[in-house]
């Protein structure tokens, strides 16, 4: 795997993280009543869900290289109108404009660091739409002349880590993140650019076509 797979996954997986979800709601959460410590172990929760997502996305798509290039096909076609899906609510959000999100109300208990991260390994483990991600992006940036594990497991911990240094950042500046989180401009040209980019990749992932 090349650089430029590396630089074109890493910025669609930034922007998937960018985009306020849960993991953001979390942090906000968190670190108001319960303290740095506790927001780096809800982000180190993060991490460790992702490589189950990783573990369970690889296995799918190996087994279905595998055994069926029907399934696989299903599966390919499930990932494309799930990334032009997100594009086309993301460019309609754009252009619709988008109100100012409403205040998420700190935690009223203290979180333990064992707690937070719990929560921050449930919050992303069970949240199906990290898996969707990597079933549809894989196949876009895996070279078929690449070890496909190997290649899947480096993509996983690009977008993992840049989910560290985006929440670490979160909450190192909180205050200065949450305003600009809020600013109806950023927030319009976040979800303008995420959809051009993932409709592109739905449709570039619609003409891919597997080595089996």
């Amino acid at each position: 795997m090349g650089a430029s797979e590396l630089l074109a996954f890493a910025m669609v997986a930034a922007l998937l993280v960018v985009s306020p979800g849960p993991n953001g709601v979390l942090i906000v959460r968190t670190v108001p009543t319960s303290g740095r410590e506790a927001g780096f172990a809800a982000i180190a929760g993060f991490f460790v869900a992702f490589y189950v997502h990783g573990v369970l996305s690889i296995m799918g798509i190996s087994i279905l290289l595998m055994k069926s290039a029907t399934a696989f096909a299903i599966v390919k076609y499930l990932g494309v109108a799930y990334l032009c899906w997100i594009g086309i609510k993301a460019l309609a959000a754009a252009f619709k404009g988008i109100e100012a999100p409403v205040a998420v109300a700190p935690a009223r208990r203290r979180r333990t660091l064992s707690r937070a991260f719990l929560e921050g390994l449930l919050t992303n483990g069970l949240n199906p739409k990290v898996s969707m991600f990597y079933l549809a992006v894989f196949p876009n940036f895996i070279p078929l002349n690449a070890h496909p594990v190997a290649s899947a497991f480096l993509l996983v911990f690009v977008h993992a880590m840049i989910n560290v240094v985006w929440f670490g950042a979160m909450v190192m500046l909180f205050s200065r993140l949450a305003s600009a989180g809020r600013s109806p401009r950023f927030q319009r040209w976040l979800k303008a650019t995420t959809g051009v980019v993932f409709i592109g990749f739905g449709l570039k992932l619609a003409t891919y076509r597997p080595a089996v």
